[in-house]
């Protein structure tokens, strides 16, 4: 190798700028793929269904109604609220084939939504990862 290195400083140079510039779009062609197919945050709130606060107050979790349209049926989408912190709000919950979004307190940091028990603030429920 370190022959090659020398006899060929340019073509070294140009293959190993190649793996790099291969490995960087690629990696950037991945993400655009997860946000584009899987990303729950970049979902926009439909019509609300329902809301409920923590029994301590910290959250706030509200249900929403997605239409995708004609050919696509409702879906609900569940965003956590944090009330004490300056923090935006999170979707942790996307149900497809689903129109209602009842949501109850476990304790301060557990929810149910339908028949899914989330821990928050860091559980995240998709149906599409199920």
């Amino acid at each position: 190798m370190k022959r090659f290195i020398k006899k060929h400083p340019v073509g070294f140079t140009i293959m190993i700028s190649t793996i790099v510039f291969t490995a960087a779009v690629s990696w950037g062609i991945i993400a655009l793929i997860h946000w584009a197919f899987f990303d729950i945050d970049r979902l926009e709130p439909g019509e609300l269904i329902t809301e409920e606060t923590s029994p301590d107050g910290r959250y706030t979790v509200q249900t929403f109604l997605n239409n995708g349209g004609a050919t696509v049926d409702y879906a609900v989408l569940g965003v956590l609220t944090f009330n004490e912190k300056d923090r935006n709000a999170k979707n942790i919950y996307w149900q497809y084939h689903e129109e209602e979004g009842e949501i109850s307190w476990v304790d301060d940091e557990t929810v149910q939504i339908n028949d899914q028990v989330l821990h928050l603030p860091n559980e995240v429920y998709d149906y599409r990862r199920e």
